[in-house]
């Protein structure tokens, strides 16, 4: 995809919008769902308990659920994060995305960060779901954000994305083109965190990003249809 060619519905088919504020009430999750629908983005993005609740304000619509699992941190057990991925999918989730444990990873146990894509990537694929690995790059050197794309390009997630959005600092265009690189043409990348203007959009997705996660849909919208007066 290229953002000088892109049309208006495609670039909000890569929407994932988004709200995982810890405040955030059954009205804020109504309002988000009423938003996807009116834009036609891809996804709703939310923590794992409201899940029930967004499948049910977007019944009959093709605008998926999608679930943060471990969110922001990542530092759950193995187990704990399958679990919470279940629960989610039964509720309704259809897609997950998890935080991978950075700890684990600065630490260069690459065995675990392995077996922890592996195991979430199962769950997914027994369900017929669509799995994100979520890499935190701002806690992460360029070598290991590189070791960990590695690794996807052999367990073969649907996406690797950028942030939470809750760390120090969110997607850059740098990353994007290195995780594209190493992850290969079978895995895509998500671009999430800071990502609230048509530019800045452009810019992640002429650099490979296929999905935006996004809180300032309506904004890059906007911008989007200011630049193509």
């Amino acid at each position: 995809m290229n953002s000088s060619t892109i049309t208006r519905e495609q670039l909000t088919r890569m929407f994932d919008h988004t709200n995982l504020k810890a405040f955030a009430t059954k009205q804020d999750f109504e309002k988000l769902c009423n938003e996807a629908k009116e834009l036609h983005t891809a996804m709703v993005a939310i923590n794992s308990s409201p899940v029930a609740w967004c499948k049910a304000f977007l019944k009959d619509t093709d605008i998926h659920v999608g679930a943060a699992i471990a969110f922001p941190l990542g530092q759950m057990s193995i187990a704990s994060k399958v679990a919470e991925a279940e629960n989610a999918i039964l509720d309704g989730a259809d897609e997950i995305d998890y935080v991978l444990n950075v700890g684990r990873l600065i630490m260069g146990d690459l065995d675990y960060i392995e077996e922890e894509m592996r195991a979430m990537v199962g769950l997914c694929r027994k369900y017929n779901k669509i799995i994100k690995v979520i890499f935190e790059n701002c806690y992460l050197t360029k070598e290991q954000i590189k070791q960990a794309a590695c690794i996807a390009k052999k367990v073969k997630p649907d996406f690797i994305k950028t942030s939470t959005g809750f760390g120090t600092g969110g997607a850059s265009v740098e990353d994007v083109e290195l995780m594209k690189a190493c992850a290969g043409e079978e895995v895509q990348v998500k671009a999430a965190g800071g990502i609230r203007s048509w530019e800045t959009c452009a810019a992640m997705i002429d650099a490979g990003a296929t999905r935006i996660g996004t809180s300032s849909s309506f904004a890059i919208v906007e911008g989007f249809d200011q630049a193509h007066k």
